[in-house]
């Protein structure tokens, strides 16, 4: 191995081999051909020419072999390391090392004064510099913690220390960069070689700085509209497309809810009125007849045509409400079947508050109208009878199924009409809105027509039941307030698309293509498509039941329990609510900081009674003035709640639809009533 002996004060003896300008394998620099190391890097031209075995000397003449180019530190890494090595003093003193191979080692400072000349031995190594920040530079400094960041202050002078080789010493020099008047040396590219490194630090810091501040904080504001306070709906003029024509020929809706104790034969009777009126085809209905057959369950055979899952024909109660359409002399009726069992009954609220009508089925069985009734605390007839009317249900519709299983018993009619009459107008029903009708579902009497068996025509000659709910007075629209769509359920479809939701337009209009606000997350969308009754259509106005496909919105912030709002007339957002309430037959007392199940229209949420406010008399409605400090059975209060979450809600003077609630602890409805002031908005 040859290292040649050289005098610190002349250029060693290289070959001229590339005249013009030779450019660095390092940092790519163009240099000019008469510089032994990069002005750029300070790395030497020839490395590889005085370390290692890759020179060989014949003569005068040099030649290199295929490894130039690769770094000694490559190889040094790379290549099996030696046991043997050898000191080695280089000009000037100083002290390297040779291994078995031939490649010495020595420090870069050692290297720069043994092979540079003095003038080239002051070497400015400046920092790298993209022109923009690499995609790992924004992703770590993203990741930094704001706690770690140190601010720039750009009105004082920066004060930094480098090292600088001059002569036989490494020494620190002060360089300040913000004094305009000290001498300044420029590189090729017209920059000052000294401030790059501070200027650079200095853009680092400032884009760190914002980052840390920006990344996240703009992309949510990007991503959710500015929720305003809910402003007055009486600023609100609906548009002219909104308004409903009679010469439109579009037949009025009734959505018309079926409830009753568990077992009454609701599934049954939808059914059997379905199929009468041609909705079941006769093919169909002999798959549900063989099915029914084939599980033990023949008589369920009708119900199945409302009860399609698994688990509801296998344990033969409905469990979510099913949904049903049928076509009278004025009415298209929306039937909505909800579950009787007491296990369901979230489902059937859920449900049953879309209902402008309702029929309350009842088991004329001996023993069965009873269990209904309640013996031991409240049954599933009396507790929905009270949810269907703080549903704002006026008109009701008793069916007194079964009746043939009492023989069309006219005395067993009239003492389910006294019991269960009395219980009615104790809920506040009228007695002229109170339609009642006997039938048998299964012997389909008096569903269609006037009763053909003369057990029970001989005593009774009102109407059938189709035509009863023909006779429903008409519900009333609103279309003159702002949007308002609480959602029922969230699904996708292959005609609706990724995102879309289900439920009654309660108020206001919305159509194809235009902008909406879902609540309580405050995002815009756009309304896709509209689908009512299984069918395309333009647009949806209050009353309908619709499903509306959504596009531009986060999938993520649409749920069930949230509302679809005019954009620029959003719904109230709060978390502690004022309710006048009714507590219905309970066995424990109400105290404060009870915890319950709140549910108002479609959202359920878990919350406790902070404080009562006042208890109201029965006969005069004022408050007294004694404040209880539990409540009990059928007392009227105005109590103060704290919800666990916040909830789109609205006081019952402004919409009655969004300001119903109804309160439930273990497994059973305590009290119902209506919200009477928002105490807090978000």
């Amino acid at each position: 191995m040859f290292i040649p002996e050289l005098d610190n004060r002349s250029d060693p003896q290289e070959p001229s081999r590339n005249p013009g300008i030779w450019q660095c394998t390092i940092c790519e620099h163009g240099n000019d051909a008469k510089k032994i190391s990069c002005e750029q890097c300070g790395v030497l031209r020839y490395f590889s020419l005085y370390f290692n075995n890759a020179l060989e000397v014949d003569g005068r003449a040099k030649r290199r072999d295929k490894h130039y180019a690769v770094s000694v530190l490559a190889r040094t890494l790379f290549s099996p390391s030696s046991a043997k090595s050898k000191d080695v003093v280089l000009s000037g003193g100083f002290k390297a090392s040779r291994n078995a191979t031939g490649s010495t080692r020595a420090t870069l400072d050692a290297l720069h004064k043994t092979y540079m000349t003095r003038k080239e031995r002051h070497i400015n190594i400046v920092p790298f510099k993209f022109d923009t920040p690499s995609p790992d530079d924004v992703v770590a400094t993203g990741l930094k913690s704001s706690r770690s960041f140190r601010k720039v202050d750009t009105d004082a002078p920066h004060v930094t220390e480098k090292r600088v080789m001059d002569n036989d010493s490494s020494t620190p020099e002060k360089d300040t960069t913000a004094d305009s008047n000290l001498p300044v040396k420029s590189n090729e590219f017209g920059e000052s070689s000294e401030s790059v490194s501070v200027g650079s630090q200095n853009e680092t810091l400032c884009l760190d700085h914002e980052l840390q501040h920006l990344s996240l904080e703009r992309k949510s504001q990007k991503s959710k509209a500015n929720i305003k306070k809910p402003v007055s709906s009486s600023l609100y003029k609906p548009e002219p497309w909104m308004l409903q024509h009679e010469d439109e020929g579009i037949p009025r809706q009734l959505n018309l809810a079926i409830v009753g104790h568990v077992d009454s034969g609701k599934s049954t009777l939808c059914g059997r009125l379905l199929h009468a009126l041609g909705r079941i085809s006769k093919k169909q209905m002999h798959k549900y007849e063989k099915e029914a057959k084939e599980k033990g369950k023949g008589s369920f055979a009708y119900a199945w045509a409302m009860d399609e899952s698994a688990d509801e024909r296998e344990r033969g109660i409905t469990m979510t409400v099913g949904v049903a359409y049928f076509d009278t002399k004025n009415y298209h009726v929306v039937l909505l079947d909800s579950p009787g069992h007491k296990d369901f009954v979230p489902n059937m609220i859920s449900g049953a508050t879309q209902s402008d009508a309702a029929i309350l089925v009842i088991d004329a069985s001996i023993g069965s109208f009873e269990a209904g009734m309640g013996i031991n605390g409240i049954g599933q007839t009396k507790e929905h009878s009270q949810l269907v009317r703080s549903f704002g249900v006026d008109n009701l519709i008793v069916v007194v199924n079964k009746m043939d299983s009492v023989e069309y018993s006219k005395e067993r009619f009239n003492f389910i009409k006294s019991q269960l009459g009395a219980f009615l107008r104790s809920c506040g029903y009228k007695d002229s809105a109170v339609a009642w009708v006997p039938i048998s579902a299964m012997e389909n009497e008096n569903l269609m027509t006037t009763a053909s068996d003369t057990r029970l025509s001989s005593w009774y000659d009102g109407n059938c039941l189709l035509k009863a709910i023909d006779t429903l007075p008409p519900p009333s629209r609103d279309v003159s307030k702002p949007l308002r769509l609480p959602i029922c359920d969230v699904f996708s479809s292959h005609k609706l698309g990724q995102v879309a939701i289900g439920g009654k337009v309660e108020v206001g209009a919305t159509r194809s293509g235009s902008k909406i606000l879902v609540m309580p997350f405050g995002e815009l969308a756009v309304v896709k498509t509209i689908e009512r009754n299984s069918s395309s259509c333009n647009l949806a106005r209050a009353g309908d039941n619709v499903a509306i496909g959504l596009q531009g919105i986060d999938p993520s912030h649409v749920m069930p329990g949230g509302v679809i709002c005019h954009p620029d007339y959003p719904v109230s957002v709060a978390s502690c609510l004022e309710l006048k309430i009714l507590v219905l037959d309970i066995t424990v007392p109400i105290l404060v900081g009870l915890q319950f199940e709140l549910h108002i229209h479609h959202a359920k949420v878990s919350a406790s009674m902070v404080k009562i406010l006042s208890l109201l008399e029965q006969k005069t409605g004022k408050a007294s003035k004694k404040i209880p400090r539990f409540l009990t059975s059928r007392q009227t209060a105005v109590i103060e709640v704290k919800l666990e979450k916040e909830v789109c809600v609205e006081e019952f003077s402004n919409l009655k639809a969004l300001g119903r609630v109804f309160l439930r602890s273990q497994g059973n409805t305590i009290a119902v009533g209506i919200v009477s002031r928002v105490r807090e908005q978000a």
